[in-house]
Formats: C-alpha cells, sequence, structure tokens
C-alpha cells in the first residue's frame, strides 16, 4: 500500500477522533446540563442518555484506536500476522457494545407517550445496523486469519525451496 492511502486515512482517523474529543468535553457536558430546570417527558432519562452517549463514544474511539493500529500494521506489511488479531477482536468488541448500547437506548424509550413508537422502531433498526457492522467486521476477520494461514504456508515453502536449493 502506498503512503498516501495511508496518510490519508490517518488524517481522517485523526480529525474522527479529535472530534470525538470535543463531543465528549463540550456536547456530553452540554447534554447532562439542565438549564432551565424544567425537566419534561424524558428528564428521568437524562443521566441514562449521557451514559449511552459516553459509552457509544468510548466505543467509537476504540475502534479508531484500533484502525490506527492496523493501518501501521500494513503500512509496515506486518497485518497478516497474529498480533492483528487482538486490534481486530478490539473492534468486534467495541461495535457490538455499540449495538448494545443502541438496543438499551430503544428500550429506554419504548414505555410511555413521551416517544413515538416509530421512533423506537428505528432506534432498533439502527442497533441491528451496527450489529450487522460486527458481523461484516467478523467475517473480514476470517479473511484475515485464511490469508494468515496463507502466509505462513508460503513461508514454509519458501523455507523448503531454500533448503533443496
Amino acid at each position: 500500500m502506498g503512503n498516501l492511502p495511508v496518510w490519508g486515512l490517518r488524517a481522517v482517523l485523526a480529525m474522527l477522533l479529535a472530534g470525538s474529543v470535543g463531543v465528549q468535553a463540550v456536547m456530553v457536558p452540554l447534554l447532562a446540563a439542565d438549564p432551565d430546570g424544567s425537566g419534561g417527558e424524558l428528564a428521568h432519562l437524562r443521566v441514562p442518555f449521557v451514559a449511552i452517549v459516553l459509552l457509544g463514544i468510548v466505543a467509537a474511539q476504540t475502534v479508531l484506536v484500533c484502525v490506527w493500529r492496523l493501518v501501521t500494521m500494513v503500512r509496515r506489511g506486518t497485518v497478516f500476522s497474529h498480533r492483528a488479531f487482538r486490534y481486530v477482536h478490539v473492534v468486534i468488541g467495541a461495535v457490538v457494545a455499540a449495538a448494545l448500547l443502541v438496543f438499551t437506548l430503544g428500550v429506554l424509550l419504548a414505555p410511555g407517550e413521551a416517544v413515538a413508537p416509530g421512533v423506537v422502531l428505528l432506534v432498533g433498526g439502527a442497533g441491528v445496523a451496527v450489529l450487522g457492522v460486527a458481523l461484516v467486521v467478523l467475517v473480514l476477520r476470517m479473511l484475515l486469519a485464511q490469508a494468515v494461514a496463507r502466509d505462513a504456508e508460503a513461508a514454509r515453502m519458501r523455507a523448503e525451496l531454500e533448503e533443496v536449493i
């Protein structure tokens, strides 16, 4: 892989990471605050909602850091090794955790009349979509496992060929 795509992806990852830190520092406290003190129908959900948002941001940041590490391994040519699985497993876990957070948000919004049932259904659909991303990463992990096995087999065959020569 050339340097341009690696640096481009790193720039995007750095901007996303900086943006997520900005959201954590500025937006999450604003979500937690109740400026007029009125509360409202969903006031009892303020703390769980802020916790879900905060944990979702942490899950996204975890994915960004792991993708950064995997891109570094690609640049060095070491991505087809067993060390890459550690990062892929963390990505899968973070995406599954994010899906569970979305489902939890749907469960919190479901009771009562404050939120329309269609919105709860949309939140559930978003949870299924996030879970689908985890399944895609799992399939990509299987492809990585095949590539690592083929790379090891090729190295073994090269070693045998060198012995013969």
